[in-house]
């Protein structure tokens, strides 16, 4: 044959059919275009100069093998899809004497056009839009870059290799398909498939069962730390639970109604009912990946929204006071030195201490079992539930006075008691091996003045008159269990807090001439202990300053923002494409089933308006499905944003219900826009 006759032929079968093709070409450009983006992103030594950029980075590394896996899944999909649509050509090219190394040829040839122009129009974008992205990152990080343009070789290089193997693969399974079939499989390879579907009863089951597992888990955990043991659990429950429903639990749903003849025998319900099944049995794995993907977008966007929005009120929530010193460090001479290195320092900046706190704790933990909290490690069963950790915080009673201005009292053997996290019902709590106390409610203001926001489980504020007792008990639990683990080494810790009125960078500038003087050579100095007898007592000062760690905590929810903006976008991306090949894929199903209901008797009119009704039953299907999928994991995102600090649920409401609006919006101009291909195809030889 004539040189140049397979590169025509190919560019001759993309551009006949390019409502299939375009898509796909587009997608592979979008694809390259963020797979740069963010790796350059990652490696940009102005990004990482940015305050907080290291962090970002970091999260940036991680989506790029998120993207790089799904653009793989992404691609081959829709490849699957064109190549299914190809074959009848093929096998007419076969037949008319192509042998199938001269389709391998005509496939070759496409395949090249589309990674080539796929590449480098991605490459192109994605250098082009670079800028863009790193203006972006910087505005996220509150940051400044210059304008100087540069092309990274590496993330070049990279996305290079990545997608020059992604579309070999594809290539390649290509090559496959074509040569292990006939041309008379080729031929009828649009028919394949097409025998009633049979309605699979367990798998529905299955799914159910698994979807009501992974709704109780949502609804049913209350701490913290299960939600983290069980969270991909879940997940993955809701993930295959959703594909058996959208695949065997419709088409069963829809046999179920066919079964009942009242409603079955009515001319819309009878056109409807017979073509939902065939539409479910050819597209609910589409379906079902719409509506994963737009459930991940809605958590990722909204969690990651939540965090970012709700920075500043996070950072309070972590650091109550601009600057805290904590010791554990009991004797008060030893104390005042410390309290002394901060007033020298202040004077020295001329500033002074504002809305002061200082008290003193023992901090301990155990696991409850009703009203009771075990402290000796021998007495816990294997098989105990560690969810019932708990935090105790013992703290005198005088402190809590002065903090509150209230003139509280307890009798011998009652203690003052607050629980966070959960509720504690009991008129009695009991210390393992320390004592009984009777229940009296305290305030709940007292934990604002204390980090308990970043405690992932359960604390329990006890206030007593002497916290020497507790102390003493705690220290004979060490000696005859031999535990200096958690929940047996026991201190008595002094806690400073206070504010400043002056700005950050003079704030910072205090924190650090401080944290010079407060290092372990004046612990030393302080205790008059030697560096052994130091470590061996675990005798430790800390002082934080929220201005000098403000950057770096910020900047934590900054790379989790990006990255769920990145992550969003091409999820947002995928979502699409299954959307507009879906569409794709009813119009031609529908086109041959319009002349078959025309010749049994159905006026044009009805004929649109059945197949109207199960295109948006079928199209918003997905929507539906992930607002319900969404509203049962609030709980569970709820509390591991917990985790992070985030303890406005308020804010978590209002951003998930905008985030679901928004992405709701988006969904049905999506669907107006697709809807267009798929009418387009249908009206060819029907509707006019």
């Amino acid at each position: 044959m004539r040189l140049g006759f397979y590169p025509k032929l190919a560019v001759t079968g993309i551009a006949k059919n390019k409502k299939t093709y375009v898509p796909y070409i587009l997608t592979g450009i979008g694809m390259v275009m963020m797979f740069y983006i963010v790796t350059f992103l990652s490696e940009n030594s102005a990004v990482g100069n940015m305050r907080g950029g290291e962090s970002v980075q970091g999260f940036l590394s991680l989506g790029i093998g998120v993207i790089g896996i799904f653009s793989t899944m992404l691609l081959f999909y829709t490849n699957s899809f064109l190549i299914r649509r190809r074959k009848k050509e093929f096998g007419l090219y076969n037949i008319l004497g192509m042998s199938k190394g001269n389709l391998s040829r005509v496939i070759i040839w496409e395949s090249l056009i589309i990674a080539v122009t796929s590449i480098v129009l991605g490459l192109g974008c994605g250098v082009l839009f670079s800028k863009a992205a790193e203006l972006l990152v910087s505005r996220i990080l509150d940051s400044t870059v210059g304008f100087n343009f540069t092309v990274d070789e590496e993330a070049l290089v990279m996305t290079l290799k990545w997608f020059g193997v992604i579309f070999s693969l594809i290539l390649l399974s290509s090559l496959y398909q074509v040569y292990k079939s006939k041309p008379v499989e080729l031929m009828k390879s649009e028919s394949v498939g097409e025998k009633p579907p049979k309605a699979n009863w367990l798998l529905a089951l299955v799914g159910l069962v698994l979807l009501g597992g992974a709704y109780y888990l949502a609804i049913t955990i209350q701490d913290p730390i299960t939600v983290m043991l069980l969270f991909f659990v879940a997940v993955v429950m809701v993930i295959v639970a959703t594909y058996l429903l959208f695949i065997a639990g419709s088409v069963t749903f829809c046999r179920l109604l066919q079964k009942n003849k009242r409603y079955y025998y009515k001319t819309n319900h009878f056109i409807s009912l017979s073509s939902m099944v065939y539409r479910m049995k050819r597209n609910g794995a589409g379906l079902a990946s719409i509506c994963i993907l737009s459930t991940m977008v809605l958590v990722m966007i909204s969690s990651t929204s939540c965090l970012y929005i709700g920075g500043e009120d996070m950072l309070r929530q972590r650091y109550p006071r601009n600057m805290v010193l904590e010791t554990n460090v009991a004797d008060k001479e030893y104390t005042a030195y410390f309290h002394q290195v901060i007033d020298e320092e202040l004077a020295a900046h001329q500033q002074r201490e504002e809305n002061a706190i200082h008290y003193r704790y023992v901090s301990f933990g155990g696991i409850r079992e009703d009203d009771r909290i075990i402290l000796d490690e021998s007495k816990i069963s294997a098989s105990v539930d560690f969810s019932n950790y708990w935090q105790i915080f013992v703290i005198p009673l005088e402190d809590y006075n002065q903090i509150m201005g209230t003139s509280e009292t307890v009798a011998e053997g009652e203690a003052l008691i607050y629980a966070t996290k959960t509720n504690f019902k009991y008129d009695e709590i009991t210390l393992d091996g320390i004592g009984t106390f009777h229940v009296k409610n305290a305030e709940e203001g007292f934990v604002s003045n204390k980090t308990d926001s970043m405690q992932i489980m359960p604390s329990m504020f006890l206030f007593v008159p002497d916290v020497t007792d507790i102390l003493n008990a705690l220290n004979e639990i060490v000696v005859r269990t031999g535990d200096k683990g958690a929940r047996g080494m026991a201190y008595i810790h002094d806690y400073y807090g206070f504010d400043l009125a002056c700005d950050e960078q003079e704030q910072t500038e205090i924190y650090n001439r401080i944290m010079e003087r407060v290092t372990a050579e004046p612990i030393m100095e302080a205790t008059g202990l030697s560096a052994e007898e130091v470590a061996e007592q675990n005798l430790s000062v800390s002082f934080e300053c929220m201005a000098a760690y403000r950057d770096d905590y910020l900047s934590l929810n900054s790379g989790f923002f990006a990255l769920g903006l990145i992550l969003g976008l091409v999820f947002i991306c995928g979502a699409v494409l299954i959307m507009y090949y879906k569409q794709i894929i009813e119009g031609y199903e529908d086109q041959s089933r319009f002349e078959i209901l025309q010749k049994v008797g159905m006026t044009k009119k009805e004929i649109k308006k059945s197949i109207n009704s199960q295109v948006l039953t079928v199209f918003f299907a997905p929507l539906i499905m992930s607002g319900i999928h969404m509203g049962f994991a609030f709980p569970l995102v709820s509390k591991l944003l917990m985790l992070f600090g985030l303890m406005n649920i308020r804010l978590l409401i209002l951003v998930t219900l905008g985030s679901f609006g928004v992405f709701a919006l988006f969904y049905i101009l999506v669907y107006l826009a697709t809807s267009r291909a798929y009418y387009s195809i249908v009206s060819e030889n029907n509707l006019d």
